[in-house]
């Protein structure tokens, strides 16, 4: 058998990260099993269409590199399938349930099922059809149809129960008494999702529906008609929740969700796929840092836990530093800080010098735009400190301060020779040695002197980035603040 999956967005907006989790895991999947993984562009409530939107989600799997495998021709590329575009498809199945009384018309009207909603929920009861159109005799269906709008819905048998076999949660059962008569067909002549989606796996011979936690409650209803049609259904998936750090549902409300806000944001898409690839799916070891091809040998259903897993923004910054210190190239890396630096800042570093700055900063940095936040120790003298920090107020009270400074100043000063890293670092071993100043006595002042902050890049390669006199000028000025 091979693995098909699917992946079946609606058109109705942004896209979220969720979404995207779940579009991934249907490509690990279908990719690990050499299965094909196909997108589908479930665009049947024209009232929620968001123009742009499908195009803005071909943009964003595209810049992912989740490439769908078949589809339409479209210009000369694959294009996604659309439901809109087999209404035909739709109609036709529509018709074999009511043939054999698995659906029927309904007559409602808004105005009556909001009535019936509304009596349900005084009453403490679930929301759900009454069926009250379930009983009508074939001339009165005949005589309304003729003059009356109307819905198709299913035909929940009244006993009996439906079990959902699902490959991350086991069996779970749902009494028929409990489900919905689903509306199929709306008056419009489109398909609900719950319809179209099954017809549409069935005839895309999808093997493995994978999708959201929210759906299970739905599969019943899918279920049933692949029992109604006589179809063999797909296997399925359930995956867990995306959650905020406080445990609710993870959603806009709450912060930024659209992927195209992180990408914006300076976000990698690796690091993004790599940290969303580790929300509910845990790998065989503790790595945490996956390629694409490394996830696709890994992935595993069976791996994929049951509960919520927390979006935490703090860990999905951690992992995006850890590709934009050492997993993408040094080009890729300078294609991404370069725009963010100030032209004047370019002309003033120079091309060597910026070179050496740029190799200094990237450990500290976990997005592009952070550049800015540590040049300017490269660029202008400290002239303040940051008197709020009791860090910084603790290492101005050091005793020995004086005395290293001018230590230090004297050891720079001795030799005309261009500043290296080695010669710093045995400046700072001759004073620990002459003086007895050592450790945090020793380092933290001279960071502090010599930068104006307390953690930066490493000490000796900040020496010799910016030289030998401008060193002395700086200790100078500590000097002279100290008195």
């Amino acid at each position: 058998m091979t693995v098909r999956t699917r992946f079946a967005p609606s058109p109705t907006g942004y896209v979220h990260v969720g979404s995207v989790r779940t579009a991934l895991y249907c490509y690990l999947f279908a990719r690990h099993h050499g299965g094909q993984y196909l997108l589908r562009i479930e665009d049947t409530d024209q009232t929620r269409y968001v123009e742009g939107a499908v195009e803005n989600l071909l943009g964003v799997m595209k810049t992912l590199g989740i490439v769908h495998d078949e589809g339409p021709d479209c210009g000369g590329n694959k294009g996604p399938y659309y439901q809109s575009q087999r209404l035909d498809i739709y109609q036709e199945k529509i018709k074999i349930l009511l043939e054999k009384n698995h659906a029927y018309p309904c007559f409602c009207t808004a105005k009556r099922l909001e009535l019936m909603r509304e009596e349900q929920t005084l009453l403490g009861l679930p929301p759900k059809y009454d069926g009250h159109c379930k009983t009508l005799s074939p001339e009165e269906v005949s005589e309304k149809m003729a003059t009356e709008a109307y819905v198709i819905r299913l035909r929940v048998p009244d006993s009996g129960q439906v079990v959902v076999d699902d490959l991350i949660r086991g069996k779970v059962g749902f009494q028929n008494n409990t489900v919905d008569d689903q509306v199929l067909m709306k008056s419009d002549g489109f398909p609900t999702y719950h319809f179209a989606n099954v017809v549409d796996d069935h005839e895309m011979e999808i093997t493995h529906v994978i999708r959201g936690e929210e759906w299970l409650s739905s599969t019943p209803k899918h279920l049933l008609l692949y029992q109604f049609f006589g179809w063999e259904p797909p296997k399925f998936a359930h995956l867990p929740l995306l959650l905020n750090p406080d445990k609710s549902k993870l959603s806009k409300r709450q912060g930024d969700v659209a992927v195209e806000d992180f990408l914006k944001a300076g976000y990698f898409e690796e690091a993004l796929l790599n940290f969303l690839a580790l929300l509910g799916w845990h790998p065989s070891d503790n790595r945490e840092i996956f390629s694409v091809a490394e996830l696709i040998q890994e992935f595993s259903l069976d791996r994929v836990s049951k509960s919520g897993a927390v979006f935490d923004r703090e860990k999905l910054d951690w992992m995006n530093g850890q590709y934009l210190k050492s997993q993408i190239s040094w080009d890729r890396y300078l294609a991404l800080v370069l725009p963010h630096i100030p032209k004047e800042v370019l002309d003033s570093l120079g091309e060597a010098k910026l070179h050496k700055v740029l190799m200094a900063v990237r450990p500290n940095l976990d997005k592009p735009q952070d550049i800015l936040v540590h040049l300017p120790i490269f660029t202008t003298a400290p002239q303040e400190f940051d008197l709020g920090s009791e860090e910084v107020l603790e290492i101005l009270k050091i005793d020995t301060n004086t005395q290293l400074f001018l230590a230090l100043r004297d050891l720079l000063a001795k030799s005309s020779n261009e500043l290296g890293m080695e010669e710093f670092k045995e400046h700072l071993k001759t004073i620990q040695k002459e003086h007895k100043i050592k450790g945090k006595a020793l380092f933290m002042p001279v960071r502090v002197a010599l930068s104006g902050v307390v953690h930066g890049p490493d000490l000796a390669q900040f020496a010799e980035i910016m030289g030998r006199q401008e060193m002395i000028d700086r200790l100078n000025l500590m000097l002279e603040r100290l008195g």
